[in-house]
């Protein structure tokens, strides 16, 4: 999901007990994020379909990074076996495909999993379809399959999965969908994917992938024990150098989408944007080394940055 800073809404779950937990759970991981997920200017209505989506979104990726809270509690809201099934990665995103499906069927009994049961108002209420949804799950799979992609132009067609349908589903909620729109807002997902790998390279080879494409690796020296250095080499900057300039340019391209919507909507893209931006002055500041740690834009940058991004598209 697109990172966030911004203080959240804090949406109530009718009912209690364990999906009470769950929704809290969630909005406290929302909190943390590095760009805005549902900022209390919203609407309270795309406030609570924001923060339902962020609710797939964050159970999708810790099911595909195996960060799901011990005890396999999410295995069996899932319908599976916690004993046998919840460290199954593959399993389990089945089973929350086959949940998904539950959302949009009429049929009974409806969804497993509270976070799935949340989203099913949503759903209808926007009229979302399943395919960003199934993208995200389908990336997920794609990371227990497939650690290094030779190409840009492989690692942009995981991004197609793992990134683009969050800003389709932000423009589905929000009713504001259009080609043109649709365009320039997987221009800014695709950025700020990359951006995200940038800073967390070194996370990313604890976990067995690298999200720098081979080719370019290849072309400025770099290889995977460069990768695991404390800190960064010279060729290993130039190349985080030279992927963060792909990706300021995918948010050149994407940012004429902040100037085609109004009111409380161009700012929370311009969220997006900024928080895009500011991460990238951050990595610059840190001369490009990402191995020590990611480089985070301050508060005060990301404000600046979101204020220009205003300026410009007004």
């Amino acid at each position: 999901m697109a990172r966030a800073r911004d203080v959240l809404a804090r949406p109530r779950t009718p009912g209690g007990g364990r999906d009470d937990a769950q929704s809290r759970t969630v909005t406290d991981q929302a909190a943390h994020e590095n760009f805005p997920v549902a900022p209390f200017f919203l609407p309270r209505a795309w406030r609570r379909d924001l923060m339902a989506v962020y609710g797939f979104a964050r159970l999708v990726d810790d099911i595909g990074d195996g960060d799901l809270a011990p005890g396999g509690g999410d295995a069996a809201r899932l319908g599976l076996d916690p004993e046998r099934d919840a460290e199954d990665t593959l399993a389990l995103l089945d089973a929350l495909e086959a949940d998904l499906y539950r959302v949009f069927s009429d049929r009974a009994p409806g969804p497993l999993h509270p976070l799935m049961r949340r989203l099913g108002p949503t759903v209808r209420r926007c009229g979302l379809t399943p395919e960003p949804f199934l993208g995200l799950i389908e990336a997920n799979r794609q990371d227990q399959r497939v650690g290094r992609y030779a190409t840009y132009g492989d690692l942009l067609a995981y991004c197609e999965l793992s990134a683009n349908p969050v800003g389709r589903l932000v423009l589905g909620i929000t009713g504001t969908a259009s080609p043109e729109r649709v365009r320039r807002s997987d221009a800014v997902c695709t950025a700020l994917q990359i951006v995200e790998h940038l800073q967390d390279v070194a996370e990313d080879l604890g976990r067995d992938r690298v999200y720098l494409p081979g080719e370019d690796m290849k072309h400025f020296g770099v290889t995977e024990a460069d990768l695991a250095a404390s800190t960064g080499s010279a060729p290993v900057r130039s190349l985080i150098a030279y992927e963060a300039e792909r990706a300021r340019e995918l948010l050149n391209e994407g940012t004429p989408l902040v100037g085609s919507v109004h009111g409380r909507l161009k700012l929370l893209l311009a969220g997006f944007v900024g928080g895009g931006r500011a991460a990238l002055r951050a990595v610059a500041a840190a001369d490009h080394d990402v191995l020590p740690g990611p480089p985070k834009p301050t508060k005060l940058s990301l404000l600046r940055e979101v204020g220009a991004t205003l300026r410009r598209e007004g």
